[in-house]
């Protein structure tokens, strides 16, 4: 007769961890079915924030991407129609498809409407789209990277630095490039910034997203003290010209600038569809997603560089405009949830959306003036991403 054996370890564990749930059921007077009914819409809730629960939030992100294309196409006609040579809808509808051979529609037929259409309102229409998606698309990215709601591009540096660039290129009266010298200098001044910043915060071959934000907030501060030595050491002539870089304006916008920012921002918004993903596995923590399979530091420094890219090239011929990488992409996470497959395109139709309704109020709100686009986004944007903030609170601004 055998002596009876003693419980393994395993059998010991396996016992505790059943009795755990059971113990927390009978604790809250839940029978073995209704706790399964709990864990299952536990589930169904965790799937649903990561946009894998299916139909209903798959319908609601068509029918976003939809308002928001259809209010992008509305918003580009009305945009071109008014202003002070006003054109009809229909002329501007029938202008396009006459430019690409389908002649269903009669053209402007006002003297330079044409000439009004195509050579001053498309050029300023198209470069705030190209700015508004780049902008919308770089803050999503950001703060998906530093998993945090008030992450935006300005975080590392980025605007300020190609302030840095395009304020010493103001006050040195440099023209070696052109009418380009600026704005581009303006690019590589905030590429170079954004790469510092990385670098600086880089230790022992990691980064942490705390010693980013901090460096970041250092750059910016040197930045901003740089921006305001040129601006006290220019003459009144440059002194205007820095102080109305920096609010931010489309104003003068050709096709030339445009065939310089449209390419950076089409290869940008294709480039992180690649690590929607792994931006998705980050927001689980960054252990998490190292053990899920994620090169942490390698992701961080291609965001960042992606970034650097969109936001340089944007502001290079606009000028710094505050607010719409962190309202744009806090709104859609709250309206889509914060999958990353469909947030950032999403963040890039709202940001475009966005600033074509902003140059189009900053032609039209004074008559014969051209309003600073930065200062509307940010006198309209913050009072309304308060009441977004309040009205979202019960859920953590979005961020649950």
């Amino acid at each position: 007769m055998t002596a009876p054996q003693p419980p393994s370890a395993s059998s010991v564990s396996s016992v505790s961890s059943a009795a755990v749930p059971a113990a927390n059921r009978v604790r809250r007077g839940l029978g073995p079915a209704a706790a399964r009914r709990e864990r299952d819409a536990r589930i169904s809730a965790n799937a649903a924030d990561l946009g894998l629960a299916g139909k209903p939030r798959m319908g609601k992100t068509a029918l976003t991407f939809t308002v928001l294309a259809v209010a992008l196409v509305v918003m580009t006609i009305v945009s071109a129609s008014l202003g002070q040579l006003i054109i009809p809808f229909d002329q501007v509808l029938g202008s396009v498809l006459n430019k690409i051979g389908i002649h269903w529609l009669e053209g402007p037929t006002r003297a330079f409407g044409e000439e009004a259409l195509w050579n001053v309102r498309f050029p300023r229409i198209v470069m705030a789209i190209v700015v508004g998606a780049s902008l919308g698309v770089a803050g999503a990215v950001m703060q998906g990277v530093f998993g945090n709601p008030l992450a935006e591009p300005g975080t590392v540096g980025v605007s300020s630095g190609a302030a840095v660039g395009a304020s010493c290129s103001i006050l040195m009266g440099w023209n070696f490039l052109g009418a380009f010298t600026t704005p581009l200098l303006a690019f590589a001044c905030g590429l170079f910034t954004t790469l510092s910043v990385y670098f600086l915060a880089r230790r022992g071959g990691r980064t942490e997203v705390v010693t980013l934000i901090l460096t970041g907030v250092a750059v910016n501060a040197v930045a901003g003290a740089l921006i305001s030595f040129f601006t006290f050491a220019a003459p009144t002539s440059a002194r205007d010209q820095i102080v109305f870089w920096q609010m931010g304006s489309f104003n003068g916008s050709r096709w030339q600038q445009v065939a310089l920012v449209a390419p950076m921002c089409v290869i940008g918004v294709i480039a992180v569809q690649f690590v929607a993903h792994q931006l998705d596995l980050l927001s689980l923590g960054e252990k998490p997603a190292r053990h899920l399979g994620v090169n942490v530091e390698r992701l961080r420094f291609c965001s960042m560089l992606v970034v650097a890219l969109l936001v340089s090239s944007a502001v290079a011929f606009s000028g710094i405009i505050a607010f719409v990488g962190l309202v744009v992409p806090h709104l859609l996470r709250m309206i889509i949830g914060p999958g990353h497959r469909a947030l950032l395109p999403a963040s890039a139709l709202g940001g475009a959306l966005l600033l074509t309704i902003a140059d189009f109020a900053a032609r039209t709100t004074i008559q014969f003036a051209d309003l600073p686009i930065g200062m509307l986004t940010s006198l309209v944007g913050g009072p309304f991403f308060f009441w977004l903030l309040r009205r979202s609170r019960s859920k953590s601004g979005g961020w649950a």
